[in-house]
């Protein structure tokens, strides 16, 4: 038997002697299955295609960078903290040796992803881990690909351990979440995104989509959804998907970003040029 992984967008399938027809999450209209068409991959494939750096970019807080890029090309996060680790949006590629790499920063006590597209070899993960629990937003039930005792269904608000939480926020998926550490920074906190709050190329401001590939803009109400469970939490720095940060006053630029994309929706805010 083998474990599929999608090539597009890098989840994993359960353990079958064929691949699967389609993709589950590449049909939906957030994602794609692109003009090649459908295509799969076993880890033994990608570990010999693909390898992995290792990088801490503040302290307690490493990055995964897979090279070449594989299925969406974000980069995983392991959050390190006295009550235990977490490993936040998994890649779909996964080794031995980053197995080892990841087990050698300290106890995992959780995997979770702010939502179904960035979950990659979440289950193969745990497995390897001694059966960690991959915590899974119940209201993104229906996407689970690789079905797995190790999942466990979270709502609203999960304590992972003592200042690291996970957050539903919705809007690009009604379970989308983001992770909030408040020993980050240095203390001031830290807010790992995830899709759910994408960080501009500016780096001084974030945006909100249902399909960020199609360009398939949420509505006014999903983004005020979001800003109102991000507004209770302590956040200077906001970390994405894709190795972007915004440094400082995160928790501000994300409520004026919302504004921001709530005012073209409605057309209260209208570009200076423009003839009326």
């Amino acid at each position: 038997m083998t474990v599929w992984s999608c090539l597009t967008c890098g989840i994993e399938y359960p353990d079958a002697v064929m691949s699967p027809d389609c993709c589950l999450i590449c049909t939906d209209e957030r994602q794609y299955v692109p003009p090649t068409g459908q295509q799969w991959v076993t880890q033994q494939q990608l570990e010999s295609r693909h390898a992995f750096t290792l990088t801490e970019v503040e302290p307690r807080l490493h990055s995964i960078e897979v090279t070449p890029a594989f299925g969406i090309g974000h980069r995983p996060l392991v959050v390190s903290t006295d009550g235990g680790n977490l490993v936040w949006e998994p890649s779909g590629f996964l080794s031995p040796g980053l197995v080892d790499a990841i087990r050698n920063l300290g106890p995992v006590v959780a995997i979770s992803a702010s939502h179904p597209h960035l979950t990659g070899a979440s289950i193969s993960l745990s497995h390897a881990l001694g059966g960690v629990p991959v915590y899974v937003n119940a209201d993104d039930r229906r996407w689970v690909c690789r079905p797995d005792d190790v999942i466990e269904f979270w709502t609203d608000r999960l304590d992972i351990t003592a200042g690291l939480s996970l957050v539903q926020a919705g809007g690009h998926f009604p379970g989308s979440s983001v992770a909030h550490w408040a020993g980050g920074a240095g203390g001031r906190g830290v807010l790992l995104s995830g899709d759910t709050v994408m960080v501009s190329a500016d780096l001084r401001s974030v945006s909100f989509m249902r399909s960020y590939p199609n360009n398939i803009p949420l509505s006014a109400r999903s983004v005020r959804k979001i800003a109102a469970a991000l507004a209770p939490l302590d956040y200077d720095r906001i970390r994405g998907a894709f190795g972007t940060a915004i440094q400082a006053d995160s928790r501000q630029l994300v409520e004026d970003s919302a504004n921001r994309y709530i005012g073209w929706l409605t057309d209260a805010i209208r570009d200076p040029d423009e003839r009326l």
